[in-house]
């Protein structure tokens, strides 16, 4: 399609006459079938995540994190706080239904209710939450959540471009890939070179779908394995979304 064009004859951007902008996040409970997203607590949280976190054979999880591993419970305690504090980046913790334990954290960061565009950033999952339905469906919560509830028009993931495991995630969740930009971050005494995704709102319908249809336990056989891929999924919507226009 064309764009339009100005008094000059210069290509311009799609009228958003009525844009208002989006609503900040709030720390609230986002409740789903497997899990529930609460914000950071120290004393609600702090033992089950650091349980968590330490069930894991090394410390690879932390690689790709400015902060981290955490040796003792109180270095932890205290990192946690300074999550609980924070507006932007606002952490929340992902509870499992099924056990009642804090199982991992994630966060609605470099928020622009202004423009709608939002990140989800800080994921730290432990192997409890790691490959599980408890995980997509956190994930899922917050896309819900800033899209539906708070009207923005674009979320966005970001991590190191070295960080397969985590780009394979953003693919597996619909982001589309944008590029790479480089020499953007240094942490821990080394450059990163940025990859970003993005989801735009008028993705989200098909997304949305997607997501549903996965989480649905329909989708899954007496041994808790999945039928259909949430990719697969993912795929179809999209193509018929291309067909529809």
């Amino acid at each position: 399609m064309e764009p339009r064009r100005n008094a000059f004859d210069q290509p311009i951007g799609a009228p958003l006459s009525g844009w208002r902008g989006a609503q900040p996040p709030a720390r609230v409970q986002l409740a789903g079938r497997y899990c529930r997203l609460e914000p950071a607590s120290v004393e609600a949280h702090a033992a089950d995540l650091f349980d968590a976190y330490h069930s894991a054979a090394d410390a690879r999880d932390w690689t790709y994190l400015a902060v981290g591993p955490f040796e003792t419970a109180d270095a932890y305690r205290e990192h946690l706080a300074r999550m609980a504090a924070s507006a932007d980046p606002l952490h929340y913790t992902a509870i499992d239904l099924a056990s009642g334990k804090a199982v991992g954290t994630l966060s609605l960061m470099r928020i622009d209710a202004a423009n709608g565009v939002i990140e989800v950033g800080h994921v730290t999952f432990s192997p409890r939450l790691k490959r599980t339905r408890v995980a997509t469906e956190a994930l899922f919560l917050l896309m819900k959540y800033v899209f539906d509830a708070l009207g923005y028009r674009r979320f966005e993931w970001k991590c190191d471009s070295l960080n397969e495991p985590s780009r394979a995630a953003a693919l597996r969740y619909g982001f589309t890939f944008e590029g790479i930009f480089r020499q953007a971050i240094v942490y821990r005494q080394r450059n990163r070179d940025t990859a970003w995704f993005s989801i735009i709102d008028s993705e989200w319908p098909a997304l949305r779908s997607s997501f549903t249809r996965w989480l649905d336990d329909a989708n899954f056989d007496a041994q808790g394995q999945q039928v259909e891929r949430l990719a697969d999924l993912v795929a179809r919507e999209r193509a018929a979304g291309h067909d529809a226009q």
